[in-house]
């Protein structure tokens, strides 16, 4: 999709520490983390947010969950002993910046509940 920053990432026309990729998604550092681990993962085919998904972004969706576990995992907070939070936002009021579908992974830290 024209102008979107993560579409541009995907294309490699815009720089991003990539962390992991697959032939669906790709995970990168986000730019302003929220604990020591803050990795976005984003499918590489153009979806505006989580409710935008249905049925035909099966694959893709379930592609981002895998890649997010693995990057948990090569990061350290993966496992029965540590523990990490995933996030969809969907929609302005939820604080969305990059209307494309993103699955943050954050961790590293103990996450206080509810969020805030």
């Amino acid at each position: 999709m024209d102008g979107c920053i993560f579409c541009q990432i995907v294309e490699r026309t815009l720089p991003a520490d990539v962390v992991f990729e697959t032939d669906r998604s790709l995970a990168f550092r986000d730019l302003n983390p929220t604990a020591p681990t803050h990795v976005l993962v984003i499918p590489k085919r153009h979806i505006e947010d989580a409710g935008a998904v249905d049925a035909e972004h099966a694959d893709d969706v379930a592609d981002l969950l895998v890649t997010a576990r693995a990057v948990a995992d090569a990061e350290g907070i993966g496992g029965e002993d540590r523990g990490y939070r995933l996030v969809f936002n969907v929609g302005a009021d939820a604080g969305i910046s990059v209307p494309h579908l993103h699955l943050h992974v954050i961790g590293g830290r103990a996450m206080a509940w509810p969020p805030g």
